[in-house]
């Protein structure tokens, strides 16, 4: 049997450096949402039903393609970074890491598409 103190155990697997500044990331993402998803849910709101040449028209106006635009790219930032830790906590090994890359490579995708779909209706 062998007593090792946890100490002992801890010594030599190090820290990741990254954890405040994740953390960080987070609460900022999460106070730019509070703010956000009311402004998209008002202005979507109004456009919901509308149409196509309505809601073309309607995007077409800065202000609610700006506000649908940062909503889109900070919510999936945020859900990017809130699966990240659930996959680092829960999934181990190479799988956590194949995970973590299909998560990001999804939340990059679904930022690209919605951007380029809010252009393509504005313009």
């Amino acid at each position: 049997m062998r007593y090792i103190t946890d100490r002992k155990r801890a010594v030599g697997l190090g820290s990741a450096k990254s954890g405040t500044s994740h953390h960080w990331h987070m609460q900022i993402s999460s106070i730019a949402l509070i703010v956000l998803v009311p402004l998209f849910v008002f202005t979507f709101g109004s456009a919901l039903g509308g149409t196509y040449e309505e809601v073309t028209a309607y995007y077409s106006r800065p202000f609610p393609a700006i506000v649908a635009a940062l909503t889109i790219w900070v919510g999936m930032l945020h859900f990017k970074s809130g699966a990240q830790t659930a996959i680092e906590d829960y999934v181990h090994g190479f799988t956590g890491r194949i995970t973590i890359i299909a998560v990001t490579c999804v939340a990059y995708a679904i930022i690209a598409v919605s951007v380029y779909a809010l252009i393509k209706l504005a313009l």
